[in-house]
């Protein structure tokens, strides 16, 4: 499995178009993995949970690290801002 296929397959784009150029390919799989970045960092806000690692999760993983935020319940306020232990 080639780069390609692997930034095809996280990036969702290999499973709409197989077939687009390369060039074209890599500027928007790179600009849906920024985005999904910034849309998993706000959805971590918004639920009290850690909003480096997700923006991180999103940049690398993508449109995959998206469903485990849209699935997991928000963290109670009281939860998250007790220490751990």
């Amino acid at each position: 499995m080639d780069l390609y296929s692997v930034l095809g397959y996280l990036s969702g784009l290999y499973l709409i178009r197989p077939d687009m150029e390369p060039s074209t390919f890599i500027r928007t799989a790179l600009l849906i993995h920024l985005l999904d970045g910034l849309l998993c960092r706000v959805i971590a806000i918004h639920s009290g949970r850690n909003r480096s690692l997700w923006t991180l999760g999103g940049l690398l993983f993508g449109i995959w690290a998206l469903a485990p935020l849209f699935l997991l319940s928000e963290i109670d306020a009281t939860r998250a801002a007790r220490p751990k232990e």
